[in-house]
């Protein structure tokens, strides 16, 4: 039985997304496409910051839609473009934002461990207003783990940033995959960057999946020319 079962339809300007994901426990996909093609709109719904038209969504035992379950009672993290860190919070505060007051002491541990491999300690009790653009990616990876999520969402989180600081980054995502096995979600417009963090992709094209599968079978034989296009650029 797959983890997660999604059948997200929502309409949009251009055209209706029409998208079915089944995901296993621990599965890693990349959403791949060209700008507005209606990546973001999927993960949107997964994550409840809006409602599809119709369809389904269901991760374990937890129905998200129908009706809507509300964001903060679905298990799962999501990380954007914007780091939504709050300026006049310490560091240390903002990692801990979502952490219940009945979790904190259970967490303590973990979230040390977050601290010292994001190199977070020098910036620790730092207001968020004063820290660097790369610095404050580290402070909202850090709270996206600190509840140990089941299910990772990233829509294009490392805008931006700098080469190397993408790599930090996509490894510590992947070190802590393996350690917490939580399904993940990526979204991103550089293919090498979703190789590395994902083992499947699925191509979406006007709201649709056009093709689905390992990096190497996408590479070999695109369904389509704009999917060849997209990745002979890269």
């Amino acid at each position: 039985m797959p983890v997660l079962d999604a059948h997200i339809v929502k309409g949009r300007r251009a055209f209706t997304v029409d998208v079915r994901l089944r995901l296993a426990q621990g599965a890693r996909l990349a959403l791949f496409g060209a700008s507005g093609a209606g990546k973001s709109t999927v993960l949107s719904c997964l994550a409840g910051i809006e409602n599809p038209d119709a369809g389904r969504i269901r991760f374990g035992d937890t129905v998200f839609f129908p009706p809507g379950l509300p964001l903060y009672r679905r298990p799962l993290a999501y990380l954007t473009q914007s780091d939504s860190l709050f300026p006049h919070l310490s560091v240390a505060d903002n990692v801990c934002f979502g952490l219940r007051a009945h979790e904190r002491n259970g967490a303590r541990q973990w979230v040390e461990e977050l601290k010292q491999r994001l190199e977070l300690g020098p910036l620790w009790n730092e207001s968020a207003r004063r820290i660097s653009g790369g610095q404050a990616r580290r402070v909202a990876l850090a709270r996206m783990l600190a509840r140990r999520p089941p299910l990772v969402l990233l829509d294009e989180p490392f805008t931006a940033l700098d080469r190397p600081t993408i790599g930090e980054l996509v490894d510590a995502i992947l070190q802590w995959h393996r350690e917490l096995g939580f399904t993940l979600i990526a979204v991103d417009h550089r293919a090498d960057i979703l190789e590395k963090l994902c083992t499947r992709a699925a191509a979406i094209e006007g709201g649709r999946v056009a093709q689905e599968g390992t990096w190497p079978e996408l590479i070999a034989a695109p369904a389509t020319p704009l999917l060849a296009r997209l990745l002979s650029n890269d």
